[in-house]
């Protein structure tokens, strides 16, 4: 037995440079060498392949490169630069090329070993198929030209072939009670860099268009060649943007025997990944659906498969030999097919019997079959040869297995111990201990974990005392050949941790007491009493959150809840994680993202992702998932955050009604606000200064600006809506609606222009497919419109308006609109630029709406167009409108039918005074009369009496100083000013 010294932050795998390449997340934990293991089942020291001509032993680990005749344009895969002449080194396996001269200072293993190198084995989350146009396979390494895979948190690109062979090294997000960390290295991931990209240390160009160069931290972002990357302090920081990053050591979920698309809350897709049948019933395109080639003269084409899975799904690969090549040389071209580590001496190549129930009787160990040869050939030189074969693992008595230390604080990476058929797990622990210095401690306080680390699923399996080993690395290489070099044993301490599993659960009826909710879901789904409570209860939003403390019972109410329906309404189910604030750095405020993927042009779905590999997937939030109470909850104990909401106008009224109803229960009462326009119209947006729309910047560059911001102030208005039969019934009595609160930050409009929303709004629910460009969506309101040219009803005999209790008489108008910022339908100012000495100059943090009318649809075009401005009636803080009839009333964007009654307009709560400024910009928070907005760099507007005027979309025009003195550019000239 032997133990392997742990190497530093920054060894890896055949000297100092980390591993860049598709595992490039750890330093490494075995020692360096050669590919080829001893008689271990995993990878170690051992001789080179047979064939394989490495240049030396100072070359990369694992690779196979061997010397090719260059018949195309290529360049070297380390330094990116061109290859001169015609020859170049070539890794059968991976596709490694590289310069003669680079091979000494290659130090990105091959793909075969790279899950050898994972330090903590963290499966991935792929999501539905698509085209990635310049992006290369982190396998294969070739470029993605079909349809291919990507990682939802990660930056790992594949062809659907290649996911089998991918190892779990993707983002450790959060701490799962399993080889928790407290410090944070750098996640480093091999390629598809921007084509500026410089390296960090020596500044030169690392990135490349045409070939997987150079790595990049997917934390913080930082960028180097991967020989520089050895260079850099293994601590990861999160560079620029880590007071908005949720650290993964102050995040808590336990796994419970969900997936990663449900504890990060992505809508899962069927996809066959890794050769699992379609969600059609079809076979899945996976590596054992490669299309046979007719064979050069002389070369013969085989099916290779690697155990019963492979044969029982149908899984092969393909390879083409020479017809009078060796077995050896079958063997080895067969293992670098499968990306298999393993020793060629303990293998052997078997034929598969054609028929399916011979299969079937082989796949069991009961049939014989005939193995290659040795002399050279295969069976029967002169006769058929069979078409597909099977690697097999020949009959061993003894192997050498590398048990890690799991979760333990010890100086070595593994520790080597030799298993015999008398092993059991038990005595392997026994062994260990004292190799990790842990000899004074009770082996029953331990227990031998199997790992298996798929690109999918990462399981843990404890074994129990009395398990043979070698019987039980005979299974796995049974099931799967290469499945031995993805799994791992680990010593772990015996202790039993208690389960907490969060869950939320929307769709709920509002009102209901926290008793009835809980006998409401032992209704629907039998929760169990003695491990499920409610924890959390948000009666007005109809919502509840369960604390389980049975992985099982969670699992299984997840499951019933997302196909259960209460009362005619479908359950939301959501996996929350837990917040440890207690952990979280001094200068940290993360930021928790909104986003709505429905809004303006559909780029939210693009968002998602960008967001979630910036920052960490437990703070971004998909707005179709269960609203923004889920996202509130998780962030309520911590005691400073900010929020981004990614939408349109309605969008960021939601998720500030939202807050407002949920202040009390926050830590931070009045976290900031950031808008990302995504939608329509994007008013606020406008103001704030964020332009008229998002049109595919930079995602990093947006949370810059967000963290850059500085704070603004900003009114806030409730609306209560008191519905009632106006005249009454024959009896009497009035068959009214339940009155309702709705929020306002924008405008409020009744009449043609809510009317006009409405339209445009049905038009959408029915074909929502067809709502996805932005230009497309205002064409759509300039036809609905045109149809209500001619529309007139009289709105002002159909209502009654009181400003500050006072009797209001309105003109003959078609619509009444009620004004909070200086931007509406688009940027359009309704109120106008004109002075009037009836009205004091309009703010939108003075405490004052301004109620505006239009006469009909071709006013409101003249206004669009700047030609005229609204009529103005009043200027207050108190509003009483009486609706006489039905009439359609909108409120930041979202529109309805108002049964005749009331509609109260008022300041939302009391003043709140405290302003924080940051740099440049302007923050908005959900507190009351008042809140903060995030407004980008570029302007104060202190003094400007309409701050952040959207006439001019995108900038300022002057550089004309403004009445403090300070030099502030000002906006647009306008008449008066």
């Amino acid at each position: 037995m032997a133990a392997a010294a742990e190497p530093g932050a920054r060894a890896w795998l055949g000297g100092g440079s980390p591993r860049p390449g598709s595992p490039a997340c750890s330093p490494v934990l075995g020692a360096g060498g050669r590919a080829r293991p001893g008689p271990g089942p995993g990878p170690g020291p051992g001789t080179e392949r047979a064939g394989a001509r490495a240049p030396g032993p100072a070359a990369a680990p694992g690779h196979s490169f061997r010397k090719v005749t260059l018949t195309k344009p290529t360049f070297c895969h380390l330094c990116s630069d061109f290859i001169w002449g015609l020859a170049g080194f070539l890794c059968d396996v991976c596709n490694f090329m590289s310069h003669e001269k680079c091979l000494k200072h290659v130090r990105t293993p091959c793909t075969s070993v790279a899950p050898s190198l994972v330090r903590v084995a963290v499966a991935h989350c792929f999501g539905p198929r698509g085209l990635y146009k310049r992006k290369f396979c982190g396998v294969c390494r070739k470029v993605l030209e079909a349809p291919a895979l990507r990682c939802e948190v990660c930056e790992l690109h594949l062809h659907p072939d290649c996911v089998p062979f991918a190892c779990s090294d993707c983002r450790q997000c959060h701490q799962d009670g399993h080889q928790d960390h407290d410090t944070h290295h750098h996640h480093w991931r091999e390629g598809n860099l921007p084509s500026g990209a410089r390296c960090e240390v020596c500044r030169k160009a690392c990135g490349s268009s045409d070939v997987l160069a150079g790595v990049r931290c997917e934390w913080c972002g930082v960028q180097a060649h991967s020989v520089c990357s050895a260079a850099l302090a293994p601590e990861c920081g999160f560079g620029r943007l880590r007071s908005l990053v949720l650290p993964p050591a102050c995040v808590r979920l336990l796994p419970g025997g969900f997936s990663k698309t449900q504890s990060f809350r992505i809508a899962e897709a069927a996809e066959p990944g890794e050769g699992g049948d379609g969600a059609d019933g079809s076979a899945a395109a996976g590596p054992g659906r490669e299309t046979p080639v007719a064979p050069e003269s002389g070369k013969k084409t085989m099916k290779i498969f690697d155990g019963d899975d492979a044969v029982r799904r149908s899984q092969f690969r393909l390879i083409t030999v020479p017809r009078l090549a060796s077995a050896e040389e079958v063997l080895e071209a067969a293992l670098r097919a499968h990306h298999i580590p393993e020793d060629p001496g303990h293998l052997e190549l078997r034929p598969l019997p054609p028929s399916s129930q011979a299969c079937d009787a082989w796949a069991g160990g009961k049939a014989e079959s005939a193995v290659i040869s040795e002399e050279g050939r295969s069976p029967g030189s002169g006769e058929a040869t069979p078409e597909a074969w099977v690697i097999r693992a020949l009959p061993r008595t003894q192997e050498v297995l590398k048990i890690y230390p799991g979760w333990l604080k010890v100086g070595v990476a593994y520790v080597s111990v030799r298993v015999t058929q008398q092993s059991t797990a038990q005595s392997v622990v026994l062994e260990v201990l004292p190799l990790l210095g842990r000899q004074a401690e009770g082996p029953e306080s331990f227990q031998l974990v199997e790992v298996a680390m798929g690109c999918r699923h990462v399981q843990r399996t404890v074994l129990a005392d009395e398990q043979p080993l070698l019987a039980r690395l005979r299974d796995i290489r049974q099931v799967s050949v290469r499945q031995l070099s993805q799994t791992r044993f680990y010593v772990a301490e015996s202790r039993n941790v208690a389960a907490h599993i969060s869950l939320f659960v929307g769709g709920l009826p509002p009102g209901l007491a926290p008793e009835e909710y809980s006998s409401l879901l032992l209704e629907a789904v039998a929760a169990e009493a003695t491990t499920v409570s409610v924890s959390h209860v948000y009666s007005s939003q109809g919502a509840v959150v369960l604390d389980v403390t049975c992985c099982a019972e969670a699992e299984r109410l997840y499951t019933m809840l997302k196909g259960t329906a209460v009362r005619g309404r479908l359950l939301t189910a959501l996996v929350l994680p837990d917040l440890l604030h207690a952990r979280l750095p001094p200068d940290s405020r993360p930021l928790l993202v909104f986003v709505n993927p429905k809004s303006g042009g559909l780029k939210g779905r693009d968002l998602l992702c960008s967001f979630r590999k910036l920052l960490n997937p437990h703070q971004v939030f998909d707005l179709t998932n269960g609203g923004p109470l889920p996202g509130l909850h998780v962030f309520s104990q911590v005691p400073c955050f900010r929020v981004l909401v990614c939408g349109g106008d309605g969008t960021v009224g939601w998720v500030l009604g939202a807050l407002e109803e949920t202040r009390h229960r926050l830590a931070c009462p009045e976290p900031s606000v950031a808008i990302l326009p995504l939608g329509t119209g994007n008013d606020l947006g406008r103001v704030l200064r964020w332009g008229a729309g998002y049109s595919g910047e930079d995602p990093f560059s947006v949370l810059l600006s967000v963290d850059e911001a500085d704070a603004v102030l900003m009114d806030r208005w409730t609306i209560l809506l008191d519905a009632h039969e106006a005249g009454g019934a024959e009896n009497g009595t009035a068959d009214a609606e339940p009155p309702k609160i709705v929020q306002m930050s924008n405008y409020c409009g009744i009449g043609i222009d809510a009317e006009l929303s409405l339209d445009f709004h049905q038009a959408r629910e029915e074909e929502p497919g067809k709502f996805t460009s932005r230009l497309h969506n205002k064409g759509v309101y300039v036809r609905v419109g045109l149809q209500k040219i001619s529309h007139s009803r009289g709105l002002h005999k159909e209502i009654r308006l009181q400003v500050e209790r006072q009797e209001v008489e309105l003109p003959s108008i078609e619509g009444l609109i009620f004004i909070n910022i200086p931007s509406w339908g688009s940027g359009a100012d309704l109120w106008g630029s004109d002075s009037d000495a009836r009205f004091e100059k309009p703010r939108m943090d003075d405490g004052l709406l301004e109620v505006v009318g239009v006469t009909g649809v071709v006013h409101m075009g003249q206004v669009q167009g700047g030609l005229r401005s609204g009529i103005r009636i009043a200027q207050g803080s108190y509003f009483r409108v009486t609706l006489l009839k039905a009439t359609p009333v909108q409120v930041d964007g979202e529109p309805w039918i108002q049964a005749p009654g009331h509609l109260i307009i008022s300041a939302a709560g009391p003043k709140v005074h405290r302003v924080r400024l940051e740099s440049q910009g302007r923050w908005a928070g959900p507190g009351g009369l008042w809140e903060w907005l995030v407004v980008p760099r570029g302007c104060s507007m202190a003094c400007c009496p309409w701050p952040g005027s959207s006439l001019v979309p995108g900038g300022c025009l002057s550089q004309e100083g403004c009445a403090s003195g300070q030099g502030h550019r000002w906006h647009r000239e306008q008449p008066g000013r």
